[in-house]
């Protein structure tokens, strides 16, 4: 990102703590103004020493300086530290709900991994630059220019001298902070290639252990962690080399000021308290020095994580309503069965990808069961993807009731569908959880219905904490069918309008299946019921069946009227004739 756009986004999250870190920079200040009077009280002291006179009330000054500064910088710290941490808070809170609200086409062309890495790993090291950085560089500015004016007040000799080191190496320095940016963003890419890798694993664990693919997929992580392990080291390696230009500045300057002081003091020009308390300002600098760099090295290093972060805010969103808005809008939204029109829709995923659709033309008044069948590659799944409105279509209309999907608000559009995908996901948690997953508000006694509805009350009381038995990672703790059983049962509990099943009988058992096609056929009678469906079994049961081959509608009818009449359809039929016979 240029300068300019990485300095509006940390200013984005600075700006709601901005009273905080003026706090925690006041002090730091007040803090630092004690450090810069200890060496004016040294010399007080060392003329004293030369005079005779009693030092105890100065020794009780720099005691009182020192105790005073370290207790006001403490405080200050600790302002900032926990500053930093509520802006690490307000980034992934903000985050967060971005990335749970981006459209599916945007997730399906980035990795999950690298999305988490976003969250966790990038937005810790904004945590730095959005306070520390912006302090460091305020104080030790503000401290390093305070000093410089004492210093040349004490001798501009000397002064010139020590500024004409730090210069010169200064100047090496400022090349090399670059380097730590590339370096670090170079790193971050790295963890989120790590955690790509490792949602992939767990993703599919048992298929993992299965093919014996576990040395192969553990060196795939490796590289990627070795990958972020060599740009880590050399982000480490540049800033090694930038704090020791700065101990190399300190200490040339030193042994300048020492050669060169040592001389005016033979030479009288100055006094040899006023060297003494120029080497302590010198070595006071040493502070406001160390804070200027790390606060451009901390800046080469966030800059990196606020670019991938302005990346993943970047990432086209879906317009949603307020998160009550869903519930509202079940209550609000008609009742009954809903009626679905595609109207000459075309659709394609991306521009650079064919279209999937190709003037889709059908008309599903409800209620009742619609079946969708054709091959592999039909267009059957997009179907329901355009009227959940998880993609947009490219031309033509989606019509849900008469009414366009984009003229309907969001939560209530989905308020009124239910929806049960092809691999039926299951989400880590309990089972109850999951069941009340898309309708929170459902009491016991509706539970209890549709438990018995999808065929799962015997699975619950089979299990040792019924509802609360956790189910594991996607569900690993259940079988396919049971998973399916869950999935059916989230949906109808949702009491929808319009109910899309996308093979959702597909893995259960003979018995199973027939008591799943009898529910579905006895929701069709007040709900709309869109299927598509493999099986036989569940076509024949349809008020109608839509037939889409290549993108396109080539017809509808019941299952007598498309034997006779539709030479695909009669294929796909005798087919699964031959299959269910076997």
């Amino acid at each position: 990102m240029p300068a300019k756009e990485t300095w509006r986004a940390l200013y984005r999250h600075f700006r709601p703590h901005r009273g905080a870190v003026a706090l925690g920079a006041f002090l730091t200040l007040i803090g630092s103004a004690t450090g810069l009077a200890q060496p004016l009280a040294a010399k007080s002291l060392v003329d004293r020493l030369g005079s005779d006179d009693s030092i105890t009330g100065i020794l009780a000054l720099l005691t009182a300086l020192v105790v005073l500064g370290t207790a006001i910088e403490s405080v200050g710290a600790y302002v900032l530290e926990r500053t930093a941490e509520s802006v690490v808070l307000a980034a992934r809170r903000t985050l967060i709900g971005r990335l749970l609200r981006l459209r599916l086409a945007e997730v399906e062309r980035t990795q999950p991994g690298d999305l988490m890495s976003r969250v966790t790993s990038d937005t810790t090291l904004l945590r730095a630059v959005t306070t520390q950085s912006v302090v460091s560089a305020a104080s030790g500015g503000l401290t390093f220019l305070a000093t410089i004016v004492m210093m040349g007040l004490m001798d501009p000799v000397l002064l010139g001298v020590t500024m004409g080191v730090i210069v010169l190496i200064g100047g090496a320095v400022s090349l090399v902070m670059p380097k730590i940016a590339q370096a670090t963003e170079r790193a971050q890419e790295a963890v989120g290639t790590i955690s790509t890798a490792l949602e992939r694993a767990f993703g599919a664990f048992r298929t993992l252990k299965a093919s014996g693919a576990e040395q192969r997929e553990a060196a795939a992580v490796e590289a990627a962690a070795q990958d972020a392990w060599r740009h880590g080291v050399r982000s480490a390696k540049w800033q090694s080399l930038a704090w020791s230009a700065v101990g190399l500045a300190v200490q040339v300057s030193f042994l300048a000021v020492l050669g060169i002081g040592g001389a005016r003091v033979a030479s009288g020009a100055i006094s040899v308290s006023t060297l003494v308390a120029f080497l302590l300002f010198l070595f006071y600098l040493i502070d406001p020095v160390s804070r200027l760099v790390g606060a451009v090295s901390q800046y080469q290093v966030g800059s990196a994580a606020v670019a991938r972060i302005a990346q993943a805010e970047r990432l086209e969103t879906e317009r949603t309503d307020r998160p009550e808005a869903g519930e509202a809008a079940r209550s609000a939204s008609p009742s009954g069965a809903a009626s679905v029109t595609f109207d000459d829709v075309t659709f394609r995923y991306r521009e650079d990808l064919p279209y999937v659709h190709h003037g889709v033309d059908f008309d599903v008044p409800g209620p009742g069961m619609t079946a969708f069948v054709g091959p592999s590659g039909a267009g059957k799944t997009t179907v329901f993807g355009l009227i959940e409105r998880f993609y947009e279509a490219t031309g033509g209309r989606v019509l849900v009731d008469g009414r366009d999907v984009r003229e309907w608000p969001l939560a209530e559009l989905r308020s009124a569908i239910g929806y049960v995908e092809q691999d039926a996901p299951v989400l880590a948690g309990t089972l109850g959880e999951n069941l009340l997953f898309a309708a929170p508000d459902a009491t016991d006694a509706e539970v209890r219905h549709v438990l018995a509805r999808a065929r799962l009350d015997a699975v619950v009381d089979r299990l040792p904490e019924g509802l609360d038995t956790v189910v594991g990672h996607r569900g690993s703790k259940l079988s396919g069918g049971e998973r399916q059983r869950v999935a059916i049962a989230r949906a109808l509990l949702r009491k929808p309008r319009l109910l899309l099943l996308d093979e959702a009988t597909s893995q259960l058992d003979a018995v199973n299946e027939l008591a799943l096609r009898d529910v579905v056929a006895e929701v069709s009678r007040e709900v709309t019921v869109l299927v598509v469906a493999h099986r036989l079994s569940t076509v024949t049961l349809a008020d109608r069946i839509v037939v889409m081959d290549a993108g396109k509608v080539r017809a509808v009818g019941t299952h007598a009227e498309l034997v006779a009449a539709d030479p695909l359809y009669g294929e796909l039929a005798a087919t699964q004739f031959l299959a269910t016979s076997a």
